[in-house]
């Protein structure tokens, strides 16, 4: 049996792959381009693909029998051909759980404590010629009586909840689908949760109701000093607004997840002139080591599973 790794190293280079050897010749490609997918998957049995897309046309001209998707969404893939061929695709979910939710609070902390500020503070020099202990002339606050609105409560939105409630935090959400019946937290419209919050983080996924969600009349909603991050899929807040807007009032945002990615030279964030205001991150949610770990194993289970 023969697997093909298409892009590597999105996974990154800490991570092993020898678990994959006991089922037979592996080859490794760091990156593939458009142009090299069908040559490098023509004769293989496994596909293991991140990001690479596996279309009609490479289907057609191969012999995949099984494609392993090394992330929770499937959009690279021709889902409906592939069944038409008997392809059997995997995907792995609820394996960066814990690592997204550790970046969500990140944003919080670094924004909410105004941690950029004080440590430059100290590393310009300022503290020894300070004539008290301390200086805390940029004010920072409490996460507790805050209150913080959740858009998706899937699993990441959940335990975001949970970690918030046990600071103290007023929790409540909004429901993109509108099939989320949870009670453990009180359930809000779009519009009252961004007027009402003081923390909003967004951790739906990206579709037809979501593309745009938040946008130049919504986001202006939200109050003075607030605090709002994307951790779901870029498209989801209209990046061109939300970079007019910070310029225009104090709104911090923590950004992992853009509409193009990598994200382009002329992308709207990155000409933000209030870049205190902003916390831009190369999409790194969902990649800590432990969930890295836990993404590879749970491909080899899929693979093992198919075999069986």
């Amino acid at each position: 049996m023969k697997i093909v790794f298409l892009d590597r190293a999105t996974l990154g280079f800490d991570i092993s792959l020898e678990g994959f050897n006991k089922f037979g010749e592996v080859v490794i490609y760091d990156v593939t381009k458009p142009n090299e997918t069908l040559t490098r998957v023509q004769d293989a049995d496994i596909v293991v693909t991140n990001k690479v897309v596996i279309n009609k046309d490479i289907i057609d001209n191969s012999k995949i029998k099984l494609i392993c998707i090394a992330a929770t969404g499937m959009n690279n893939v021709d889902l409906e051909y592939a069944k038409v061929k008997g392809i059997e695709v995997k995907n792995v979910a609820g394996y960066s759980t814990a690592s997204v939710t550790q970046l969500t609070f990140s944003y919080v902390f670094y924004f909410i404590q105004k941690l950029n500020y004080y440590t430059s503070y100290v590393n310009k020099g300022n503290w020894q010629k300070s004539e008290i202990f301390t200086h805390i002339d940029k004010p920072f606050f409490e996460l507790e009586n805050k209150n913080w609105g959740i858009i998706g409560l899937g699993n990441i939105g959940e335990n975001v909840a949970k970690i918030a409630k046990s600071f103290g935090c007023n929790v409540n959400y909004y429901s993109t689908s509108g099939n989320n019946k949870n009670t453990n937290y009180n359930q809000m419209s779009l519009e009252e949760l961004l007027k009402t919050s003081d923390i909003v983080s967004v951790h739906c996924p990206l579709n037809n109701q979501t593309q745009n969600l938040l946008n130049k009349t919504n986001l202006n909603m939200m109050k003075n000093g607030a605090i709002l991050m994307n951790l779901g899929r870029g498209g989801i807040i209209n990046e061109e607004d939300l970079a007019t807007i910070i310029d225009k009032k104090e709104l911090y945002c923590g950004i992992d997840v853009v509409s193009k990615e990598p994200i382009e030279d002329n992308s709207p964030l990155l000409k933000v002139e209030n870049k205190d205001r902003l916390a831009l991150t190369p999409h790194i949610g969902w990649a800590s080591i432990e969930a890295r770990n836990r993404l590879i194993n749970s491909i080899i289970k899929n693979i093992e599973n198919y075999i069986l």
